[in-house]
């Protein structure tokens, strides 16, 4: 059977890609916070609405996976605010978001609600100010600082996101920031609202901001370039402690960055050990993939059907013998499965693996001649096994009896 060291997140294997890695890192970057905002981004996605029920149920999967804050914005409909209030009954250890725009009776529908946190949202790039709101840039300051003030008389802890913050003016980003820090945010996020930042432009941001406030930074990156994560990663090098995600990045447009992706990175390249369930990864991906009829690609990572599955002779030979060659984790770690595919490049080990499935003893000749038989058939993929224990172990012995092919 094939073992690997803790499901291969600390395998030796990537020794010296972690060494180039950690070069130039920021020290001290200890602890990422994770918002889940399924349950509010995700319902901007095309198609995608939860009902009460599922919303609840997405909200017990995250609270078990281990995120530290669910976001749901109850100002959408009245099921929406029903929901909020059956998740806060919940007693979730995550804190429970509710998200609005800086309006006072926004903040009143959160508070209701009996939440802890409220996030209230308002534009500050000029096209935004001029063609969606119709407003200055000084009034825009003053809505916000109003509201800040209004959530906070009632004793509301609040992140205070500043949209479309990558294209406005730099001095007033900064002076916004610091205005809505000085009024008590106790959180503040950076969104790149269309996604149009390079990692190092957002690393600059972030930067700007760190240098005019100490209020803990979030990133809200879209993912319109897919640099999402990038950009993500970016921010947290700079400073900022907390992602935004959603399941399978679903989201307005093209959505945000994964909480697959997000988790297991932080895990593996940056060696942040949160308590984490990585076990349900796919299992949170398939559950909404079903509830909103939305297709996971198969080239997804960590979570899509082809992140585990082997095609190349080559490949197939080196993963038998060692599944670190070309598995930076196991499948498993993640609730995901290996398969193979047979067909036009299977070679001779892929073939004495298919007769050892058989139920035949493969030998060097036999293993050739089956894996020529299949060249020569010329239709490309014939079909696709996954990989149990047991045929895994199955697989180390038959390649016993067959040395490695470079042919494919």
């Amino acid at each position: 059977m094939l073992v690997q060291d803790n499901d291969g997140l600390d395998s030796e294997a990537n020794y010296y890609a972690n060494v180039l890695n950690a070069k130039d890192r920021p020290a001290g970057l200890k602890e990422v916070k994770i918002l889940d905002s399924t349950l509010r981004e995700g319902e901007q996605g095309v198609g995608i609405s939860f009902t009460k029920r599922q919303r609840l149920q997405i909200a017990w999967m995250l609270d078990y996976f281990g995120v530290d804050f669910i976001e749901i914005s109850p100002i959408i409909s009245e099921t929406h605010r029903e929901s909020l209030v059956e998740m806060k009954k919940a007693g979730f250890s995550a804190k429970i978001v509710s998200h609005g725009r800086a309006l006072p009776e926004d903040i009143e529908i959160g508070r209701k609600c009996d939440v802890e946190w409220v996030a209230m949202y308002h534009s500050i790039s000029d096209i935004h100010l001029k063609n969606k709101l119709h407003i200055t840039r000084d009034e825009a300051l003053n809505r916000s600082i109003r509201a800040i003030e209004y959530a906070k008389s009632h004793g509301l802890k609040l992140r205070f996101t500043l949209e479309d913050a990558s294209r406005a003016n730099p001095e007033y980003f900064k002076r916004f920031l610091s205005e809505v820090s000085k009024a008590g945010a106790d959180r503040i996020s950076i969104p790149d609202t269309v996604g149009i930042m390079l990692p190092i432009g957002m690393k600059r941001l972030v930067e700007n901001a760190k240098s005019v406030t100490k209020v803990p930074i979030d990133m809200h990156c879209h993912n319109d370039l897919g640099l999402a994560l990038a950009n993500s990663l970016a921010g947290v090098e700079a400073g900022a402690d907390q992602i935004h995600v959603t399941i399978n990045g679903i989201g307005e447009r093209v959505g945000i960055a994964s909480l697959a992706e997000t988790t297991m990175t932080l895990r593996l390249l940056y060696g942040l050990r949160r308590q984490f369930r990585y076990e349900m990864l796919s299992e949170l991906s398939d559950l909404v993939s079903n509830y909103t009829d939305t297709v996971v690609s198969p080239n997804a990572p960590l979570v899509g059907k082809n992140a585990y599955t082997h095609k190349a002779g080559t490949h197939l030979a080196a993963i038998i013998q060692n599944p670190h060659a070309y598995e930076l984790i196991s499948p498993r770690a993640v609730g995901n499965s290996r398969r193979v595919v047979f067909g036009e490049l299977s070679g001779k080990n892929g073939a004495a693996f298919l007769l050892k499935t058989f139920g035949l003893e493969p030998t060097p000749e036999t293993s050739q001649r089956l894996a020529q038989g299949l060249k020569n058939l010329r239709i490309g993929d014939l079909f696709e096994l996954g990989l149990t224990d047991k045929l895994e172990a199955e697989a180390v012995s038959s390649s016993e009896k067959v040395a490695p092919t470079t042919s494919r």
